[in-house]
């Protein structure tokens, strides 16, 4: 059986140069993918991005998952180096932006900040979270408080450092893993079980300009495509993963070109491993998967 991407993977542009991207629940504005955007700034500064994505969460019972940033700032690794100077550059402050986590799968991103900035080569990022909170379908919602997130803020290394300069929009990616992020507490097979979770972030920083992206289907070549399937990538550990959507299409974007390993697996069928996929700078790599039940 042969099935395609959606059309609207098929018009997938290279991916820009880097952006960050973490995911959200009332998004400032949610977009496809970024686009190629060039733009010469002064001398001594460069335009940065932030985005916001979601590494998806495996239960079919959560409504929603939102975490609120109150500030967010970015350190140049040269000035870290010194004593004197301050190294980190704020980036946004005194405003309050709440995400919804779930919303942003499969390439759905949402632009958090766009920051003219001093050139450099930033290595660390902070998000300064002060609260996160999970909707449970029929189950009630879930406020986690996060004393020491608005005060120090939660660290998220970028390696390597991503450079800015007045040549290019520079664009970071933040994946957000949520599963990683929100720990159960209780049976997660009903919502009654459910007694809590408590939050610790897990995020993914990726420079976008030397990043592709993976997309595909997945499907039973007798019952079509295939809901709720899980992909993902390795290169020696867990690089990234999604889930397909009611249609069988998954994406993964912020992938750094190299070689890796991707599987697919759904509940009641085998799982398909094919080796040594090659995913190259700004580009699309198309696979497909086809899974067999369980006998």
């Amino acid at each position: 059986m042969h099935f395609k991407l959606k059309s609207v993977m098929r018009k997938f542009l290279p991916i820009l140069p880097a952006i960050i991207v973490l995911t959200g629940m009332i998004l400032p504005g949610c977009e496809d993918h970024p686009k190629n955007n060039h733009e010469i700034l002064d001398d001594g500064t460069g335009k940065l991005v932030i985005n916001i994505t979601d590494e998806p969460f495996p239960l079919d019972m959560i409504e929603s998952a939102t975490v609120t940033v109150v500030k967010v700032d970015i350190r140049d690794a040269d000035l870290a180096l010194t004593d004197t100077v301050n190294p980190f550059v704020v980036l946004m402050e005194d405003t309050v932006l709440t995400y919804n986590l779930v919303e942003l799968r499969n390439g759905v991103t949402a632009k958090m900040i766009e920051a003219d900035i001093p050139s450099g080569d930033y290595d660390l990022i902070r998000l300064y979270i002060t609260e996160a909170s999970l909707a449970v379908k029929e189950g009630g919602n879930y406020i986690m408080k996060i004393p020491s997130g608005s005060q120090t803020g939660v660290k998220v290394f970028i390696k390597p450092s991503i450079p800015v300069s007045g040549k290019t929009i520079t664009e970071l990616l933040l994946d957000f893993s949520l599963e990683q992020s929100f720990v159960l507490k209780g049976n997660d097979k009903t919502a009654a079980g459910i007694k809590g979770f408590n939050f610790k972030p897990v995020i993914r920083a990726v420079n976008n300009t030397t990043a592709g992206m993976i997309a595909g289907m997945v499907a039973d070549i007798l019952n079509g495509p295939i809901e709720n399937a899980s992909v993902w990538i390795e290169q020696d550990t867990l690089v990234t993963s999604a889930l397909t959507d009611a249609t069988g299409y998954y994406g993964m974007i912020g992938v750094p070109a190299g070689m890796y390993d991707i599987y697919a697996t759904a509940e009641n069928y085998d799982t398909v491993c094919i080796t040594g996929i090659k995913v190259l700078a700004g580009n699309l790599f198309e696979q497909n998967f086809i899974l067999t039940p369980v006998e």
